[in-house]
């Protein structure tokens, strides 16, 4: 394990949470992610599902986890599934959980091999009333390759048909959306390798230097915190930072240019997401310095605008609303321009495209019922930007804000933001 053992009880509490939302003599299932194939024998890491680890801390394949909170028999309530290990595994694939190490991770004292699972699991489905099932329904989501949930979902309304079926995701979209106590600090430690990423690429970054040393650079310090990439990493120099979605990488940093580095770390399977824009050669230009300016008081000013009870929407046109009038200030557009844009096609979508925020978590673009008003303890990321294509630049900040009622946390707020801040640290080199 790369990172300190998170608490146990927070595993504990979750799936209590969870069982409370459940319908009487429910039963909810959640299975691990697969492995998924690369080319001739090659597999890509596993990525641990991250519902299952919400609710267990497992990280490992082939998992089931089964809920059923009015179970008859008590050993029916909270089950593990885990694929049994063996000598050929141990000497192929290394070590795989044993039924004690899971017991301590979890909480779950029922702990069975997947080859019990079969007779246990038409047991309970004649017993149970209801069924949860997981699936993917983050809105943006593209869901061609079918998962180990959609296989599952397809067998077992397959072989039950006449069950009430119900979507588990709701459920815990909405448990997951509020982070707790313990979930905000492994959060922050994310963004703290964060930082410790950022500084060090900063006293690195000069003129000559390629975008793909940056990502090195990143790399080197991420991993040896126990970390890694919470994302692939956009590292972006000059007009390269007009493309929203840059991970090339490859391009020579220019004197003069700007480089928008859109790189965070996660640790313990929580994320951060940092965007920040730096001067390859370390000064600002004027020009760059009032753009640069600009979009830092959008950040503040939707920073601010983050607070329980508000919704997404009015949140989003608050960061129009500012991004128009700085653009207007910085002479992109005028106001004849906006009183005769098509309502349809904002004039300002020219320079700011693309939401303000999301939710961050376990997932980068978290999970989150973001059509519902804001709740204390969400953890939203803010990162608003001007891109102007036509002058070959652009400038994107991002933190990450725990919303409170009493006033939000910046999660980022000991990473240098301010212009002269940035500048003094890239003088360090």
């Amino acid at each position: 394990m790369r990172h300190a053992p998170i608490p146990t009880s927070l595993f504990v509490e979750n799936r209590a949470r969870l069982a409370r939302r459940l319908l009487p003599n429910s039963i909810a299932f959640v299975n691990s992610n697969d492995i998924f194939p690369t080319n001739a024998d090659g597999t890509l890491r596993l990525v641990p599902n991250s519902d299952l680890f919400y609710l267990t801390g497992v990280q490992q394949e082939e998992s089931i986890l089964v809920l059923y909170p009015d179970a008859e028999d008590p050993k029916h309530r909270e089950m593990l599934f885990l694929r049994e290990t063996s000598e050929l595994i141990s000497i192929w694939e290394g070590h795989k959980l044993t039924k004690d190490e899971a017991r301590k991770l979890t909480g779950i004292d029922r702990v069975h091999w997947l080859s019990e699972f079969p007779g246990i699991y038409r047991r309970l489905m004649c017993e149970a009333d209801q069924i949860y099932l997981n699936s993917n329904e983050h809105k943006r989501a593209q869901c061609e390759v079918e998962t180990r949930e959609s296989r599952f979902v397809k067998q077992v309304q397959n072989e039950y048909p006449l069950h009430q079926y119900h979507r588990l995701a709701r459920e815990l979209h909405q448990l997951r959306s509020v982070k707790s106590d313990i979930e905000v600090r492994l959060i922050r430690e994310a963004c703290d390798l964060t930082h410790r990423g950022f500084e060090r690429v900063a006293r690195f970054v000069r003129p000559g230097v390629n975008e793909m040393e940056v990502e090195a650079e990143f790399l080197h310090e991420f991993a040896r915190a126990g970390g890694s990439f919470a994302y692939t990493p956009i590292i972006a120099s000059g007009a390269n930072a007009c493309v929203l979605h840059y991970i090339e990488n490859d391009r020579p940093c220019a004197d003069g240019d700007l480089l928008l580095l859109d790189v965070a770390a996660q640790r313990a399977c929580y994320q951060s997401d940092l965007t920040r824009t730096i001067p390859v050669n370390g000064r600002f230009t004027p020009r760059q310095r009032k753009v640069y300016d600009a979009v830092l008081r959008v950040l503040r000013g939707c920073i601010d605008g983050l607070a329980p009870g508000r919704r997404i929407r009015d949140w989003q046109k608050q960061a129009e609303d500012l991004v128009e009038r700085e653009c207007v200030d910085l002479g992109l557009l005028t106001l004849q321009q906006i009183r005769d844009q098509d309502p349809e096609k904002p004039a300002y979508k020219e320079f700011f495209m693309h939401g303000v925020g999301h939710p961050i978590g376990l997932d980068v673009h978290d999970v989150g019922l973001t059509t519902e008003p804001m709740q204390e303890g969400w953890v939203m990321t803010v990162e608003p930007a001007i891109y102007l294509r036509k002058e070959g630049f652009a400038v994107r900040l991002e933190n990450d804000i725990v919303v409170r009622a009493g006033g939000n946390v910046d999660l980022m707020a000991d990473i240098p933001l301010d212009a002269d801040a940035v500048e003094a640290l890239m003088a360090q080199r």
